[in-house]
Formats: structure tokens, C-alpha cells, sequence
């Protein structure tokens, strides 16, 4: 297959571009006018208030919902199927199959029709990619919470995805669970994944973003470096939300 937005290059998806990207409900413009850009390579985080619009930007991004007006671009080709398979959406709440661990991650496998050869290095390496090899033959809902977003994000990482979404992967963890997932999705960009978190912890981001998307109430207020974003934020927005104040 040849390169392109469709075929094996992974640059071919890169740069992310969005123009104008508007999600509107009954009239209210829940994402409103983004002009954005990404590169492969840096951490993305995206930031701001309950209701800012951040799960809404990531679920336009992935093409699963279509926009109102504007346009998401993936290396020029918009968001069809072909470029959703080479990526991979992880939601806060896993939905986990009535299965064993192993299953799940198998079902998916067979689901994208992997070689049968390929299989079972697959499942070896995301196992003990996400220190699930113990836990391959358990029910898949008798797992900790933070157990099944492991099995969530080992499911997303066996696809091989050149770029991992994830919708506060880690809201509602306690802080082992969090160490342990963040480590996972340090050792996901380590496999040059593209890397796109939604995350209202401060801390989480500091330790994770190079870069950072801040929205509020559905506006692109920054899009800067992390090291700039959390020293010397450029809007009053976002110094009051790393504040801990009402931003308004």
C-alpha cells in the first residue's frame, strides 16, 4: 500500500489541522470556531473547566461525531474510517466485554483480522506491557477499577495505534492506579505513538504534557508549550484554572 493519509507512514497523519471546527447543539456552540495544529511528536494535553468542551474536541477529532461546521483534517484526508483504524480512543469508563482479560484482547485482534502468526506475540507483549500477565484468564469485570482501565488501554495499545486518545483515563483513580497508567501511556509514546490526553489534573499534566491545549467554554484560549503553559500562562482564564479559581 502506498504512503499517504490512508497508508502505512505514520507522518502521513501528521500535521493534525482543524479549521473553523464548530460542534453546535440546539443553536448552542458547544466547540466554537477551533483553528488548531498538532505534530506527531509532542505529549498534547488538553485542559479547562468542566464544560469546556474537551471530551467533545477529542470525540470530533476522532471523527465520532461531525461537526457542525469546519473541518478536521488527518494529514490532509479528513477522519473516515481508514484514519480512525490507525488510531485508538480510550474513555474514562471502560466498556469491557463479559470475557476473561485475554479475550477481550483477542476479540479485538481477530475483530481487525491480525494474522494469526502475529497473535499471540501480540497479546504476550501488551500483557506484560501492562502487568496484566497474571490476570489474563480473570473475568474481565472482576478486575480493580484500576485493573480494567489497564485491560481498557491494553486493548487500544495491541492495535498498534500511531495516535492514542484518551478521555481522563485516570479520573476517580487512587494514586497507584494513576502512577500506573500514566507509566503505560509513557511507555505507549515511548513505542512513538502520538499521545492526546484529556486530563482536569494539574499535577498529571505537569508530569505529562509538552504541550498544552487550554478551552474554555468551547474556544481554543492557548495552545503553547507546557513549560510556558504552567510558568507563565497567557490568558486570564488559564491562571485562574491553575489557580484553583472560578474561572469565569
Amino acid at each position: 500500500m502506498p504512503d499517504g493519509p490512508d497508508g502505512p507512514d505514520a507522518a502521513a497523519l501528521f500535521p493534525l489541522r482543524t479549521a473553523g471546527l464548530t460542534y453546535a447543539v440546539r443553536g448552542r456552540r458547544l466547540i466554537d470556531g477551533i483553528d488548531l495544529t498538532l505534530e506527531q511528536g509532542p505529549r498534547t494535553v488538553v485542559m479547562g473547566p468542566n464544560g469546556a468542551g474537551k471530551s467533545l474536541l477529542l470525540r470530533l477529532l476522532h471523527g465520532l461525531l461531525t461537526p457542525s461546521a469546519g473541518e478536521v483534517r488527518w494529514g490532509g484526508a479528513l477522519p473516515t474510517e481508514a484514519v480512525r483504524r490507525r488510531q485508538a480512543l480510550v474513555f474514562q469508563r471502560p466498556v469491557l466485554l463479559r470475557r476473561t482479560v485475554g479475550a477481550n484482547l483477542r476479540f479485538v485482534l481477530r475483530l481487525r483480522r491480525c494474522p494469526r502468526t502475529e497473535q499471540a506475540q501480540r497479546l504476550d507483549r501488551v500483557l506484560a506491557l501492562a502487568g496484566l500477565t497474571d490476570l489474563v484468564d480473570r473475568p474481565a469485570r472482576a478486575l480493580s477499577s484500576g485493573e480494567q482501565q489497564r485491560l481498557a488501554l491494553a486493548r487500544a495499545l495491541i492495535l498498534e495505534p500511531e495516535v492514542l486518545l484518551l478521555d481522563e483515563p485516570t479520573a476517580s483513580l487512587d494514586p497507584a492506579a494513576v502512577g500506573e497508567i500514566e507509566a503505560l501511556i509513557e511507555a505507549a509514546q515511548g513505542r512513538a505513538t502520538k499521545i492526546v490526553l484529556v486530563t482536569h489534573d494539574v499535577g498529571q499534566a505537569r508530569r505529562l504534557a509538552d504541550e498544552v491545549i487550554f478551552l474554555h467554554r468551547g474556544r481554543l484560549v492557548e495552545h503553547t508549550p507546557a513549560a510556558e503553559f504552567f510558568t507563565q500562562p497567557r490568558s486570564i482564564q488559564a491562571q485562574a484554572y491553575l489557580d484553583g479559581r472560578l474561572v469565569l
